[in-house]
């Protein structure tokens, strides 16, 4: 981590920033991770960022295959492999995918062989999203033909929302993965 993580239980200054690392910790089941102890340097952004992400990740209608496909997608185009290394073990207990598939998601020039219709237009959704944030009319259209308007805005929202994670992990290092995995930060 390029920055010290604050305590386990921080003393912060004020009860309105002890009030926020409480919901960040309710949310977390009462312990706060590497990522939220980078946060909470800024307390109003960790409050923000925790009430969007308990959004993206528990009150949207996508199927935890789709969802988290999505989201180890974003992990590993962009390297940012605290947030696979998390998010791997949620995909595997949907029981959708296969884990020869699963591994094939940090395939940089993997384009999707193996899975359904609708599995395969959210990786294709993803990838465009996140490598060149541009999507295509015609990869919309299939996602479109496959999802509700809702479901659209979710998939994009929670793609949208782990280029967020990932980038806040990777340009911190949290979780210390960049050694790890051999990512170059010098």
């Amino acid at each position: 981590m390029r920055l010290p993580y604050i305590p386990d239980d921080p003393q912060m200054s004020n009860a309105e920033d002890e009030a926020i690392v409480q919901r960040v910790k309710e949310r977390r089941g009462g312990k706060l991770i590497p990522l939220d102890k980078a946060l909470l340097h800024a307390p109003q952004v960790a409050d923000g960022w925790n009430s969007f992400l308990k959004a993206i990740r528990t009150q949207t209608t996508l199927t935890d295959s789709v969802r988290e496909l999505a989201i180890c997608r974003v992990a590993a185009l962009n390297q940012a492999w605290f947030e696979w290394v998390h998010h791997v073990p949620l995909l595997e207990q949907a029981d959708v995918l296969p884990k020869e598939t699963i591994e094939k998601i940090k395939e940089k020039e993997w384009k999707g062989e193996g899975l359904d219709e609708k599995h395969l237009a959210v990786l294709e959704y993803t990838d465009a999203m996140t490598i060149g944030c541009i999507v295509k009319q015609t990869k919309f259209d299939k996602v479109k033909s496959l999802f509700s308007d809702r479901e659209v805005v979710e998939i994009t929202a929670t793609v949208a929302a782990y280029n967020t994670v990932s980038r806040f992990l990777v340009a911190l290092d949290v979780g210390e993965m960049a050694e790890k995995y051999n990512v170059d930060m010098k």
